[in-house]
């Protein structure tokens, strides 16, 4: 289950657009999908689709207002991605470091062994 929330935050994060518009919503707070289509140079048609991939994935979070659809970025969603993220930095950090001590073995031995030829 894990692994699809994943998956669709970042299918929906993977466009550019879609990018676009969370750094939008983040620095904006709430804007409606109206502003947010004003921003770019595609169809109002076109942002309602990335629209509906971000609310899909829980990234986004819509509120009717009247006739205005109001879009504001889902701090939560954001949260995960961020833990996620730490996770894989976490692990990453973790396998460098084995090979950095790997690697200062693989030093040491070379350089007995050269030390060893040049004392006999």
């Amino acid at each position: 289950m894990l692994y699809n929330i994943f998956m669709d935050i970042f299918y929906a994060l993977a466009e550019p657009r879609r990018r676009k518009i969370i750094e939008l919503l983040a620095s904006n707070g709430q804007l409606t999908a109206t502003q947010i289509c004003n921003k770019f140079d595609i169809t109002a048609q076109a942002i309602s689709q990335h629209l509906k991939i971000l609310r899909e994935a829980k990234l986004v979070v819509m509120e009717k207002r009247s006739q205005q659809r109001i879009y504001q970025m889902n701090p939560h969603s954001m949260l995960e991605v961020e833990k996620w993220t730490r996770q894989m930095e976490d692990l990453w950090s973790k396998r460098f470091d084995r090979l950095d001590k790997l690697l200062e073995e693989e030093k040491r031995k070379t350089r007995s062994k050269k030390g060893n030829k040049n004392g006999k």
